[in-house]
């Protein structure tokens, strides 16, 4: 008899999902890890990206992808500590990429909300890790808050001298970075925050946008949608927001969640070719 709670082929399981952005690294995770993966899996998200946000800490990052079936990593220098960490080089990037679950550049990006006064820093980050996207291959992950005009400008000015795969990680700025991200052939992520109630400026960018740029994310352990709002998140708690997803873009939870993990596949090429993938979806 099969168990619908742990075997994704039993009719009653859960949509397959990917959380295509989190933090298992992080220490609200530390004395739970493996129920967190768990509990991911009970809910049918069978593949996450865990996102480094400091180089240093990398192994630690790596390991933990290492040690599940279906998770991958990315690894970058978050803007906000730009100013904190050693300035990567491109060639640093480049020999970090060459591991079989390392997927993405980044988290990278600008965040002038909090740390505004490391401006050109974060752009000479973000110039570095732009780079290192071009000759990987590999999809950046960005990260942008209160910095719309300058990250338009950015992203633009680059991709004219080169082109380069790009993820607008967790959405939360104006229709205008929205429509030179997509102008620009890049995804929009939806995390928790376009199931807030108030999110409905930010849902109306997103349902103008074609479902085949967009992903879902949690960012756990930040941002977790309704129900668990002010809560603690966790991958499994993606469900939530792919079912606001769902009803926006007026389709069922389960054509949802296979339009945003084919979109997964197409942006994360690296991911979708590793065995484990070819494994999970031969059990679906």
């Amino acid at each position: 008899m099969t168990d619908p709670q742990t075997d994704p082929a039993a009719p009653d399981a859960p949509p397959a999902l990917v959380d295509s952005h989190c933090h298992l690294d992080f220490p609200d995770f530390a004395d739970e890890r493996d129920q967190i993966v768990a509990r991911a899996r009970e809910a049918g998200v069978t593949r996450m990206v865990t996102i480094c946000t400091r180089l240093r800490l990398e192994p630690s990052v790596r390991a933990i992808a290492e040690a599940h079936e279906g998770i991958f990593y990315a690894a970058g220098t978050h803007p906000m500590q730009a100013a904190e960490e050693p300035m990567t080089t491109v060639e640093e990037l480049v020999a970090l990429s060459a591991h079989p679950r390392f997927v993405g550049l980044g988290e990278t990006g600008l965040d002038y909300h909090y740390t505004a006064e490391s401006a050109a820093l974060q752009a000479e980050s973000l110039a570095i890790h732009i780079e290192a996207a071009r000759r990987t291959g590999l999809p950046l992950i960005i990260h942008s808050r209160d910095a719309d005009d300058d990250m338009a400008r950015i992203l633009s000015t680059e991709h004219a001298a080169g082109a380069f795969s790009c993820v607008m990680h967790c959405y939360s700025s104006g229709p205008a970075l929205a429509e030179t991200a997509l102008g620009l052939g890049f995804y929009l992520s939806m995390s928790g925050i376009a199931a807030f109630p108030r999110s409905t400026e930010l849902r109306e960018i997103f349902a103008a946008a074609p479902v085949d740029r967009i992903l879902v994310e949690t960012d756990a352990p930040f941002l977790a949608p309704p129900p668990f709002r002010g809560k603690r998140n966790e991958p499994a708690h993606v469900v939530h927001t792919a079912r606001a997803g769902a009803a926006l873009f007026e389709m069922t939870e389960a054509a949802f969640a296979a339009q945003t993990s084919a979109n997964f596949d197409r942006l994360f090429a690296k991911a979708a070719a590793h065995p484990d993938s070819a494994a999970l979806a031969r059990r679906a």
